[in-house]
């Protein structure tokens, strides 16, 4: 009879050949999942860019399609929501992690950006066309539409910085103050480039979310871009236009034109993957330098 610490073994050892087979099966499928998402996107739109399709505005008279005034709206919005967004997010990550000293002011913060970023963007965009449309008289227009999404991605921006945040060990905080450095020149010389791959998880994040939006931006940005861009971009922010999320809506759901549809989805994800490049290319570069 085999004594009872090696059947324990035995059962162990079958246990964890079944969890880590698990753990490979489902990783294996949600990549495969995803690959074949994104196939099939390209698959469908790239034959939808050519030239006119994306360099041109549609055209209801020739019954033409071209995106290149949503592609310069989209770009608009994303810059500008990050411009605002980012540094505030940071400014309160390091708020709440390194200044404030109050656990119950700071329990309150983090259970309010927590439930923000619950909140469907619908609401959001009730409260963007309340506040920012009507109460600021900002009306219908890119600039509303940008600070909404500000708005939505800030408790995404907050809550990933503040973890890449407490992620620095303390010592790098004590070694620095032993050396006689400052709370705010640590923070910018030791803190923030160690808590950069948070910070460029959060940007990403934020950017995913700007680029698919579309519920909130339907009522806040406008519902349509059939106009080219003008030379004024103060003047371009404050008129309304669509966003590519919103016209793959209403070229896709409203008009049944599905292959405008993937034509527009192949452009979305083609510019999510290159802006995810471009941050992590810019992530390791600071890496980089900060380790010279």
């Amino acid at each position: 009879m085999k004594p009872v610490s090696s059947l324990m073994k035995k059962k162990r050892r079958l246990s964890d050949i079944i969890l880590y087979g698990l753990i490979y099966f489902f990783s294996a499928a949600i990549l495969l999942m995803v690959l074949y998402f994104i196939a099939y996107i390209l698959w469908n739109g790239i034959p939808m860019l050519t030239g006119a399709f994306l360099t041109t505005a549609p055209n209801p008279i020739e019954k033409t399609v071209g995106i290149l005034p949503a592609i310069i709206n989209t770009a608009y919005i994303i810059v500008l929501s990050l411009l605002i967004s980012v540094p505030v997010g940071v400014g309160g990550a390091i708020y709440l992690n390194e200044y404030a000293k109050n656990k119950r002011l700071i329990r309150v913060i983090e259970f309010t950006t927590e439930t923000l970023a619950g909140i469907p963007s619908i609401i959001f965009g009730v409260f963007g066309y309340v506040f920012f449309c009507t109460a600021l008289n900002l009306k219908v227009s890119l600039l509303s539409g940008a600070l909404t999404l500000t708005i939505m991605v800030l408790p995404t921006i907050i809550r990933n910085m503040q973890e890449a945040l407490k992620a620095v060990p303390k010592s790098y905080r004590e070694g620095a103050a032993g050396l006689g450095a400052s709370k705010w020149y640590t923070i910018r010389t030791i803190l923030l480039p160690a808590a950069m791959p948070g910070l460029i998880t959060s940007i990403i994040l934020a950017t995913g979310r700007i680029v698919g939006e579309s519920a909130a931006l339907i009522l806040v940005a406008g519902g349509s871009a059939i106009y080219m861009p003008r030379g004024n971009i103060l003047e371009q922010m404050m008129g309304s236009g669509a966003t590519l999320s919103v016209e793959l809506y209403r070229y896709a759901y409203s008009q049944g034109k599905n292959d405008v549809g993937f034509g527009i989805a192949a452009v979305l994800l083609i510019i999510v993957l290159v802006l995810n490049l471009l941050t992590r290319w810019i992530s390791r570069r600071l890496e980089k330098k900060n380790q010279k």
